[in-house]
């Protein structure tokens, strides 16, 4: 015999309640005194009653799901923006729906369409690198399901951002290298579809105009972020007639990866070649030697765009509000760039 299911209408019963006000209580309503709540919330959990949230989005038209799609989990780097959203969004009773776009245009579509499917409150996104059509991320505004950005941003939608100022944080990474004395910087940038690769990249070129120093083409190679790819280019950079004697790289795994193979090459780090990365991920204090970087707030931008997003899901679309945040960063400076005393 099939076991009975503990219902909205049971708890209802039980405690002389209207069913509108045990939905209410068990979504968080704050139109709901604390007594009741706790009263209804403690039936629930004796009765092992397991929330419908079909029935319940029949009821408020809400989920009280956010979803988030991210590139990559290979790094430290999104999982940490996922732990700061997924605190501010469990304080306010929302679940997440998380998925991973594998740096893959067509994932992340197939992905965006399962959040719609799902019927997701709302939408974290930080984009793929091979991103340049946002019709799938639009779909969401026109269901008037609000969108917000991390990191990597889609400059053309005007809906919140949440980024670092990173023209200025390379500006930063590449005056530090010319003040202890580097003069040909090299620069393993992002894919120029990456709002976020075209702003390192002048912020690069910005600090070295600043210090009167000519911009060589030849020592700028932009990439796909393809880890595979760095052997080949940090190794056409040293096999040079004249080598650069600093790098600054996209990120941390790029400048991580060049470490290795400057030192298989014999080279010395920082004497012969100095490198910078960009993240402050979770490796870059343990590699030898340990990494100059620029440190972002990552669990913080999981917190501010979760927030972002969560006061407007209440809202009409006519009071959203395309609000940036820009948050601080900060050069740590450790081996790479400076030996050990």
């Amino acid at each position: 015999m099939k076991s009975h299911q503990t219902t909205i209408i049971d708890i209802a019963q039980k405690l002389n309640l209207s069913k509108s006000t045990v939905s209410r209580a068990l979504t968080g309503h704050p139109n709901v005194k604390e007594e009741t709540r706790k009263a209804v919330l403690a039936l629930a959990e004796e009765l092992d009653y397991q929330r419908n949230i079909f029935s319940i989005s029949l009821i408020t038209n809400k989920t009280k799901t956010i979803g988030i799609i991210v590139p990559e989990f290979i790094t430290s780097f999104f999982p940490q923006v996922i732990i700061g959203a997924q605190e501010v969004a469990s304080q306010q009773g929302y679940n997440l729906l998380v998925s991973q776009s594998n740096e893959s245009y067509e994932t992340e579509v197939a992905n965006a369409k399962v959040m719609l499917t799902n019927r997701v409150d709302g939408l974290l996104v930080s984009l793929s690198k091979e991103t340049r059509n946002f019709d799938h991320l639009k779909a969401f505004h026109k269901r008037g399901v609000p969108v917000v950005f991390f990191n990597r941003v889609c400059e053309e939608m005007m809906v919140p951002k949440v980024v670092v100022d990173d023209y200025d944080a390379a500006f930063k990474a590449v005056e530090h290298l010319i003040q202890i004395g580097k003069r040909r910087i090299a620069h393993l940038a992002g894919p120029e579809s990456l709002a976020i690769s075209r702003k390192r990249l002048n912020g690069y070129k910005d600090a070295l105009k600043k210090h009167n120093i000519k911009i060589d083409e030849d020592l700028i190679i932009s990439y796909d972020l393809t880890l595979s790819k760095v052997r080949i280019y940090v190794k056409h950079l040293l096999d040079n007639d004249n080598p650069p004697d600093a790098l600054f790289a996209i990120n941390d795994p790029t400048a991580i990866e060049a470490i290795q193979i400057i030192k298989q090459m014999g080279r010395r780090i920082p004497e012969d070649i100095a490198v910078v990365g960009f993240s402050d991920n979770y490796a870059s204090s343990f590699i030898e030697p340990s990494l100059t970087t620029i440190s972002q707030p990552v669990k913080e931008m999981g917190e501010v765009a979760m927030q972002l997003l969560l006061d407007q899901v209440d809202k009409e679309m006519s009071k959203w509000k395309p609000l940036v945040k820009v948050l601080n960063t900060e050069l740590i400076v450790r081996n790479s760039t400076v030996k050990a005393s």
